[in-house]
Order: C-alpha cells, then structure tokens, then sequence
C-alpha cells in the first residue's frame, strides 16, 4: 500500500521561543513535580505536553516515527481552539499562514444551487475568538514549536507494554522507562487505551472513506467558474445521495484543501494511505461541473476509512497513573471539524488542573476532575458528528427536500440579518445546517478549557482537593 510522505510546514508557521516568553495560569507551577510519560506526538500529545510544561512538570514524549511531520490535508481552527492559541502566544503566526473564512455555504451537489449560508466573519464577535482554515502540517509545526522547550522528545520509540501500576513503559529496544504518569495520546488505534480497559473499544465501519487532496489556488484563479471560491473565502460543501465535498482555502489562500466522502470500497483506517485520483473522480462524476473541474486538477489523493467508536466509560486507569487523551479516548469523524480541537482541549484542562498539584495524593482527584470536565462535551461533539454524517447524505427524495427546505429557512434567516445589520437571533435550534443552530454553536465555540478547569477548581476542587495531603505533611513534622 503507497503512503504520501510527511509534508513540511510553512516558514511562517513559527512560534519558536514564544512558550518560553509565555506565561499561563497566572504564573503558577505544581508544588509537587511529577514526570509526566506522554506517548503520541500528534496534536493532542502536543498539547499536553505544552500545557503540562507549562504547569512546572517534567515531559518526556515517545514518538514511533523517525521524524516529526504531518500528512497533506487542511484543519478547521475554531473559536474553542483558536482561543487557547492565542493565549499561548500564537495569534500572530496563526494569522500568517491560515485563512478566515466568510462563511459556511451548503450546495446541492448536481446543480451547486445554494441551499446554506451561515456567516463566520463575526466569530470572533461572537463568540470571542476567530475561526481559521489551516495546513494540518502548520497547525503541528506551532504546537510543537510551543511544546519544545518543555519536553524530551524521543524519535523511534514505539511503546509495546505498559505496567500502569509502576508506572513504566517498555519500548521495542527493551528499554524501559518509569515516570510517575502515563498520558496516553497515541491515536485511534490506542495501544494504551487497552491497557486503560482491559479490552480494545471496538470500531464499528460507518460506510465511509473520505479522499483528501490540495490543488494550487492559482489553478482556480485562472477558471472564471471556480475564480470566486478564492476570491470569496467560505467553506464550501456540496451536498449528494452517500456522499458529500467539502472544501475551503489555506495557507494564506494559496492552496485549496478539498475532502471528499463516499461510500467505503475496502479502503484502510490510515491517514497516509493513498488513494487513486481516477477513482476519485469517478466517484463524483454526477457532481456539478466545478467540482468536476477541481478535480482534474488532482494528481494524488490521501484515503482514509472512517470508523465509528462509541464513548468511553473512563479514561483513567485504576491505578491513577496512566489516563488517556484525544483519539485514543474520543475519536471523531470529520463531520464536525472537532477531532483535533477536542484533544487540544483535553490538553489544556489537564495542563491547567495539574498546575494545582500540592501533593501526591492530589493526584486521583484533579485526573477524575480531568475525565468529568472532558468525557460528556467529548461524547455529544462525537453525536454531533454522527448526525451530520446522516444530514450530508440524505438520497434525493422528500426527506432531502425536507431538508433543504429547513437551511434554505435558516439561511433567509441569516441574509436577512446581514441586510439589516443586527446581531443574530436566538433559535434555528435543531436545524438541519448544525452552524445555524446558535445554542449549539455557543456550547462549541465559546467553551474555554482554561475557564472550564478554574471554575471547577473554585467551585469544587478547591474544597475537595485542595487540602488533601495536608495531613500527611503535617504529621511528619
């Protein structure tokens, strides 16, 4: 099976030195220093171990790959997450190389007729932090920019067991290494996951691969047809019967990202696996002319089988010294654009609770304040997902008529507030276009991991957790 090689970051995509001039949680650092095992280097183990260094603890992170990259595709940035990364001092860099998009346009996949509109240029009015389109390769270039001060990063070292009781891990050279926390953010196919379990949560096929390519936007420029999706930078998706398109502008509009689902043909659960552009364009071949135009432009494509995993019943095993993040313990499908912003969270929170850490008995009860703060929001951004999977999808008939009937009504809802320039209204809950939906929209994009991690501290931890250990310490005196 051919895989695409990493891709290379933008040069503006820099945020060297900046964590080091940073200061998070007003300055606090964990009393009791613990040295943190972080595993997987993706966006979430970045996180982590941003966030944890940060809060005064030791990182070490264990990475199989003999090189840090990312593959060749785009990521949404939303306001949850943009947030967190102004305040860890990237705001600059983020404007640099991404791309605000106007707005979300849903189509009719055969005619293009526009049936969607929700506007995204007020998100930062709204809900307090922009929205960007990004190179995925960018995004893991600042964060692991930010990390890199505060971690020992070790290429090469694939973690084959886990004793969570020591704790320890043992990589394929034999070595091992003992900490005092595992944090396991090693992906979908989580080895330390089973170690948390005792058993592997199984995958469920959802029906669907999605085909991921970037065609130069210059490419577009030259097509009076496909000119204004440059011009007018708004993610764009294209609704059919099994499948759906989106896509939207990156690096600096220079590049154009273009995901595209359809049925599963026996593809594989990789996100470097290649696909076969001719397929490709076959698969949508009924799709309006522009789609068909961009995808001439594709020499190559990513492929990547989507699989489906319900919720966790904990993160956290047993033992307390071994706890999971991101993809290993909440996997997203596309659909929502939430997958790497819920493990950038999850990062942030525990970062954020263990600079609190006083003492070692502390520890159990800030690590369940981590899985209480994180597992619900988690699961319904994964219901989320599963819904506009089935919403995309719909076949032409009346429940697709239905549909279309309900966004066309919000998106008249939407012009008509634009027109008239006053701020949006309540309701459009349930709506079929989910970015219309503004209470839905508030409980995403105005969550704030830092805020969330103080509030329960104030409200609960400070009672509960706070004085633990206390005694101990008091009876060696």
């Amino acid at each position: 099976m051919a895989t695409h090689e990493p891709v290379a970051a933008h040069r503006f995509a820099n945020a060297q030195g900046i964590s080091e001039r940073t200061t998070l949680y007003d300055g606090r650092k964990a009393a009791h220093r613990l040295h943190v095992l972080v595993v997987g280097c993706g966006m979430g183990g970045l996180a982590a171990a941003h966030c944890l260094g940060q809060a005064g603890h030791q990182v070490t992170l264990f990475e199989a790959a003999a090189a840090i990259g990312e593959v060749g595709a785009g990521i949404q940035v939303t306001p949850n997450v943009s947030r967190l990364l102004r305040r860890w001092g990237v705001g600059d860099a983020l404007e640099e190389v991404a791309v605000r998009p106007e707005a979300i346009v849903l189509r009719k996949y055969d005619t293009g007729e526009r049936v969607a509109y929700t506007r995204w240029s007020n998100m930062h009015e709204q809900y307090g932090a922009p929205y960007y389109h990004i190179h995925r390769a960018d995004l893991h270039k600042l964060l692991f920019d930010l990390a890199a001060p505060f971690m020992t990063l070790r290429l090469k070292s694939t973690v084959v067991s886990v004793d969570p009781h020591a704790p320890s891990i043992t990589l394929a050279s034999g070595e091992v290494v003992y900490g005092d926390l595992i944090v396991g953010a090693d992906g979908v196919k989580s080895m330390i996951q089973r170690v948390v379990l005792g058993h592997t949560n199984p995958a469920e096929p959802t029906g669907d691969a999605v085909y991921r390519a970037i065609v130069p936007s210059h490419l577009l420029l030259e097509h009076p047809e496909l000119k204004g999706f440059v011009d007018v930078p708004e993610m764009t998706g294209w609704m059919g019967p099994a499948r759906h398109v989106m896509a939207y502008n990156i690096r600096s509009k220079k590049e154009f990202n273009i995901v595209l689902a359809h049925p599963d043909d026996g593809s594989v659960e990789s996100w470097t696996a290649e696909g076969s552009a001719d397929k490709m364009r076959a698969d949508f071949s009924d799709f309006e002319p522009r789609i068909r135009k961009l995808l001439s432009f594709v020499n190559s494509t990513l492929k990547w089988r989507l699989m489906d995993r319900k919720p966790l019943k904990t993160w956290i095993h047993p033992s307390y010294k071994v706890v999971l993040l991101g993809d290993a313990c909440h996997p997203m499908l596309p659909y929502r654009a939430q997958g790497a912003a819920m493990a950038i969270e999850d990062g942030a929170v525990l970062g954020n609770l263990l600079s609190r850490l006083a003492h070692p008995g502390q520890l159990r009860g800030l690590l369940q304040a981590y899985e209480d703060l994180r597992l619900a929001r988690t699961a319904e951004t994964q219901r989320q997902s599963r819904l506009n999977q089935h919403i995309f999808h719909l076949a032409d008939g009346p429940e697709q008529a239905a549909r279309d009937a309900e966004m066309r009504q919000a998106m008249e809802i939407e012009l008509r507030m634009m027109r008239e320039g006053v701020s949006p209204v309540d309701g459009l809950e349930g709506s079929p276009n989910q970015w219309a939906d503004r209470k839905k929209n508030a409980a995403q994009f105005e969550y704030d991991a830092d805020a969330a991690a103080e509030r329960w501290w104030r409200n609960v931890g400070e009672k509960t957790v706070g004085g633990m250990g206390t005694e101990n310490i008091y009876s060696r005196l």
